[in-house]
């Protein structure tokens, strides 16, 4: 088969094409025949070395993809050769052919096609562990997604709406906050302009935010402290402004509050077995009923995988971007 390599560490340039062995299903694994892989922001990160994959992945990046089933590993029993499914992977996605763990398979929701279906586990698997499965953001609370036009932003604001919940996003431009808006954001936030301190503040009556789903990390600590409403949840799942800041506990405290950090890559089978579980439990009865959707942004044909990178990395997108075989 072919998939996308990374010879050396660099920038999008390092995404080589190449000719690779075959996977081979182990124990409780099936081969999928990948139709599409989502492009994520760790991916990024292991283009640069910056996160390898976790001992036992495949060494080619992409967390996410679709197919169709092409075998069964031994042990493995709920699934047939020809179903079409979609997964969350540990690495491996930007391949023509990926071994995954059957814990980690969904069927396609109602009304989703082959290609699109790959836009949805790790956005799925991530917001709904986060917001749901450990902040436990609940109806008639506020919710602040940060960066609310990804892939993660656009699938936050649209599972905390169906949950009955007020969404308050921050993005860049006008653009990007209508298409939030679209989707239901009740509070739109440009933090090229605004402070979301202080409007988070004026929209809450001074409130606060229950729940804040963050990808920026050290950059915004001390200031999604301050957001924080009284018993407060910090879900922090992305470290784009950076890995260490001065943490306040008085703050903490003073709102007893909370702060967790999560990934979804490093984690045992079984936990990600159970949040896949619970995604296909709870999400993907929204999906089929049509009262959450897949937001793509594109498709590019997994050879030009550079091009994918550096739309990523221009942040010129809303919601995903995939890679077609």
């Amino acid at each position: 088969m072919h998939a996308i390599t990374i010879p050396e560490p660099g920038g999008p340039e390092a995404l080589v094409w190449a000719e690779v062995p075959d996977p081979v299903p182990g124990e409780g694994e099936v081969l999928v025949d990948v139709a599409a892989a989502g492009v994520n922001r760790a991916d990024v990160l292991q283009r640069q070395g910056h996160y390898p994959p976790p001992p036992g992945a495949p060494p080619y990046p992409g967390l996410e993809c679709s197919g169709r089933i092409s075998a069964l590993g031994p042990g493995v029993t709920g699934w047939a050769v020809g179903d079409e499914v979609c997964a969350l992977l540990a690495g491996g996605g930007y391949a023509e052919k990926v071994a995954v763990p059957s814990g980690q398979l969904l069927p396609l929701p109602e009304g989703v096609d082959l290609v699109t279906a790959a836009a949805l586990p790790e956005v799925t698997a991530t917001v709904w562990s986060n917001v749901f499965m450990i902040s436990h953001l609940r109806p008639g609370e506020t919710l602040l997604a940060h960066g609310g036009s990804s892939g993660i932003g656009t699938m936050a604001i649209q599972l905390a709406k169906a949950v009955g919940a007020r969404v308050a996003v921050t993005a860049g431009g006008p653009e990007k906050l209508a298409a939030c808006q679209e989707l239901g954001a009740d509070i739109l936030i440009d933090y090229r302009e605004q402070d979301f301190v202080e409007e988070i503040r004026r929209a809450t009556d001074g409130a606060g935010a229950d729940v804040i789903l963050d990808i920026v990390g050290a950059k915004y600590l001390a200031r999604n402290l301050e957001t924080l409403a009284l018993n407060g949840r910090l879900a922090i799942i992305g470290l784009q402004g950076g890995v260490k800041a001065e943490l306040n506990l008085a703050t903490l405290l003073s709102k007893s509050a909370a702060v967790t950090a999560t990934g979804l890559r490093s984690r045992p089978l079984a936990q990600k077995s159970a949040i896949i579980a619970a995604v296909r439990e709870h999400v993907w009865p929204l999906i089929g009923g049509g009262r959450v959707r897949p937001i793509v942004h594109s498709t590019v044909p997994m050879r030009e995988a550079p091009e994918a990178h550096r739309l990523l990395e221009s942040s010129a997108h809303v919601g995903k971007i995939l890679l077609t075989t």
